[in-house]
């Protein structure tokens, strides 16, 4: 699969309004077909800037980056951006989610 993680430094006036802001991307891009997941979370040491979590198949990365909804988001998100979001982008042997070894829950 490949997993993604990008931090988005959102412009401090934004910040709280994120969640709007980016939910018709964010619903679009989990209907599609090759999304494995695709979750934002606040930083709390920086709370202008979220942190997106998303995984894909290998087939579906290409037609995310490729969708309407992702050609929008690219016109629509600096405009609330203070800079350049940062990526980590790896494809990596698994397909999903595993229990943590170092915690374990009864």
């Amino acid at each position: 699969m490949i997993l993604i993680n990008v931090k988005f430094p959102v412009k401090p006036e934004f910040a709280d309004r994120w969640p709007e802001i980016s939910h018709e991307f964010t619903e679009a891009t989990l209907a599609e077909p090759g999304n494995l997941w695709f979750e934002w979370s606040r930083s709390v040491k920086e709370p202008s800037t979220y942190v997106l979590i998303e995984a894909f198949t290998d087939e579906g990365a290409g037609p995310h980056v490729e969708s309407v909804h992702f050609k929008a988001m690219q016109e629509e998100f600096p405009q609330y951006l203070e800079a350049t979001p940062q990526i980590i982008s790896q494809q990596i042997e698994s397909d999903g989610w595993g229990p943590m070894g170092e915690i374990t829950v009864d």
